[in-house]
């Protein structure tokens, strides 16, 4: 690790220090009185916009730890560089701590544009504080040069009026062959906020549980200074997945089928052990719950320089749409309970009854019109948010955070201009290039921390804009249009057809790619006064459905032809497929494609052709059979679920008894979505 320069001065020297201070009875107080010496040292420009950084840091989650320690923490553009404040606190003050309060208060405080080796050794004094040893030094120093040494001992750096040393590395975790000699092993992620202390702490907490419990943990960091990606073969491996983070995990559906035990990141400091515990629990558990989604390679999410263009560009638009399905869903779903109770009609008035009315002055058709009004106008409000947040997210995949506000207006842009989810998806691409090519510009040191907050969010959103208004708009508006006139148009044997597309694209992968594009598809042309698009989202629902059902009923009906951890599957297939859970077949695809996957795309078919030919509708994007009064022609819905699960399992059936199992290798089944 380098060492301290001229040039980049110590991230730790005496005028940081207080012992044996009182600083005030309140947590704010200490950071308050931390932030002024940093600010009095020359580490920061302003001791007020540093200490409210910290205090906002600390509103998301307290930073006390076990054993009386607290390291509160934040990246501001007022810290100038890296630096640490060290207060031995005399009494105690509470940060939050589940033991008490804290004597020994480290503030970290990171510039906004924090490079590597800065970042590395915030990050590096965090997990030494999960070391006995160096906590009880600390306590015994007898002088701030005392704590200087320690600090400086403990992240390799050079000791004042000593030799440079160099702080052991902590042992790499097992490569996979090691990790499978030695028996089962956990995978965990851990993640915080501002990825700069608990991040890291929480990796080495867990690490050390396994270490104690004789079970190797595999742990990938999501911080600021960088953390090695877990290879698929190692996730493919693994008994479990702790999920330790405070932030959503970049790359989630790697871990697609894996048993998860998911908590804040300040549990896995506090209670590894626990923790750890539960994991190997629920890796033995049928029934414990698991991480949703669909298996990625392993490129994804990885910015592999070998992963190409093509494959990029998939993993981009599917990042978008893994972000607006909440948001599809939620509307949808709010809208369709509208309807129930205010009828079908309650769409042209919702707007109207809920602004001139409320508990107190209910509207001519009582409260049940007027629960419908208000449900139907959140669900209104919220999906109104599909294109922008498909838009933003594309951005997001593409120029991380600087690009979710140009995004985001390029979604609302094309909403505004008619250009839909195809607008969304074209100014999605563009704000977020316009904002990764932005934020590669060089620019002086003073507007760095400008960079990601206003500069580049300002200028990607005026290209993208302009663009989107001046040049862009009206083309992809009348495309838009072109395709809701041709789907409307559709009738007979055409509409059979899509049917049946649709069918085989939603059992395919079972929430792959292909899987999200047609939901995608249906979602966006979902319109209330439009039969055809209800059709279309009949189709792909009960499609959908049809995986989990099929296989829920197959290792009913012929249950030697299951291995037992199958038949366990079964039995929660069913209500998986009952919810439109299409991921409820993933471990019979995934233990045998050849046979599997054929049988279901054929039964999809099936149920989306017949869901076409007799025209039933669907007005909400999600729920499966639950929301059957959003269903119309309900009966010939269920007949067409019905034929399809049948045929599915009638044909995995026939084909396990009667052909001879396939080599998994021959077919690739790990999709790649983000």
């Amino acid at each position: 690790m380098s060492t301290p320069t001229a040039d980049s001065p110590a991230i730790i020297d005496a005028g940081l220090i207080d012992l044996d201070a009182d600083l005030g009875s309140e947590s704010a107080d200490v950071i308050g009185a931390l932030a002024g010496r940093l600010a009095a040292e020359g580490r920061a420009t302003d001791a007020t916009a540093l200490r409210d950084a910290a205090l906002a840091r600390e509103a998301q989650s307290a930073t006390g730890l076990p054993g009386g320690i607290a390291i509160p923490h934040c990246r501001s553009a007022a810290v100038t560089t890296a630096s640490l404040g060290f207060a031995r606190l005399q009494p105690k003050v509470d940060f939050g701590a589940p033991d008490g309060p804290a004597d020994l208060v480290f503030l970290i405080a990171a510039p906004e544009g924090a490079g590597a080796e800065h970042m590395k050794l915030l990050s590096g004094l965090a997990r030494s504080l999960v070391k006995p040893d160096f906590v009880a030094a600390l306590r015994a120093a007898p002088d701030a040069a005392a704590v200087v040494g320690l600090v400086h001992e403990a992240l390799g750096l050079e000791v004042p009026g000593g030799p440079a040393t160099e702080t052991p590395a902590p042992p790499a975790p097992a490569e996979p062959e090691q990790a499978e000699a030695s028996g089962r092993y956990i995978v965990a992620v851990t993640a915080c906020p501002t990825g700069i202390a608990h991040t890291y702490m929480a990796a080495d907490s867990l690490v050390a549980a396994g270490e104690r419990a004789s079970v190797p943990v595999r742990v990938e960091t999501q911080g600021s200074s960088g953390g090695t990606a877990l290879s698929p073969d190692v996730i493919a491996g693994a008994s479990a997945v702790i999920f330790a983070t405070d932030v959503g995990v970049k790359g989630r559906e790697r871990f697609a089928g894996k048993p998860v035990v998911a908590s804040g990141v300040k549990r896995a400091i506090n209670e590894p052990d626990e923790m750890l515990a539960e994991a190997l629990r629920a890796s033995e558990n049928p029934s414990a719950a698991t991480v949703s989604g669909s298996v990625e390679n392993a490129a994804s999410d990885t910015g592999s320089s070998d992963v190409g263009w093509g494959t990029r560009l998939r993993q981009i638009l599917l990042t978008g749409v893994s972000y607006m399905i909440p948001f599809v869903a939620a509307g949808g779903l709010l809208i369709a309970l509208g309807f129930l109770f205010g009828g079908y009609e309650i769409g042209d008035s919702a707007k109207d009854i809920v602004l001139d009315n409320s508990l107190w002055n209910l509207p001519a058709g009582g409260f049940t019109a007027y629960l419908g009004a208000v449900l139907f106008q959140i669900g209104s409000l919220a999906f109104a948010f599909l294109v922008p947040a498909l838009a933003g997210y594309i951005a997001f995949a593409i120029a991380d955070r600087p690009g979710l506000a140009p995004g985001f207006t390029a979604g609302a842009v094309a909403v505004f201009v008619g250009a839909g989810f195809i607008g969304g998806l074209v100014g999605g691409i563009i704000a977020g290039f316009a904002a990764l090519w932005i934020g590669r510009m060089p620019v002086p040191a003073v507007l760095r921390g400008l960079m990601p907050v206003v500069v580049i969010p300002l200028f990607a959103t005026l290209v993208v804009g302009a663009l989107m208004f001046m040049v862009l708009g009206r083309p992809l508006a009348s495309v838009t249009t072109g395709l809701t006139n041709w789907l409307g148009g559709l009738s007979g044997g055409s509409a059979v057809i899509l049917g049946i597309i649709l069918g085989l694209m939603m059992c395919f992968d079972l929430g792959g790619p292909v899987n999200k594009a047609a939901y995608a598809f249906a979602v966006a042309g979902l319109n209330v006064n439009d039969p055809a698009t209800l059709r279309i989202m009949a189709a792909v629902m009960a499609a959908g459905m049809v995986p989990p059902l099929a296989m829920a009923l197959a290792s009913t009906v012929r249950p030697g032809l299951f291995s037992e951890a199958e038949r366990e599957n079964g039995k929660a297939a069913w209500f998986l497929g009952a919810a439109f859970i299409s991921e409820g077949a993933i471990p019979f695809a995934a233990a045998d494609p050849l046979r599997v996957i054929p049988s279901m795309m054929a039964g999809g078919a099936v149920t989306g052709a017949l869901i076409m030919a007799t025209g039933v509708t669907l007005s909400a994007p999600h729920g499966g059979i639950f929301v059957f009064f959003a269903i119309g022609g309900i009966g010939w819905f269920l007949v067409s679920l019905a034929a399809g699960t049948v045929v599915s399992a009638l044909a995995v059936v026939t084909a396990k008894q009667f052909t001879r199992r396939g080599s998994s290798a021959e077919v690739d089944l790990t999709p790649v979505t983000v």
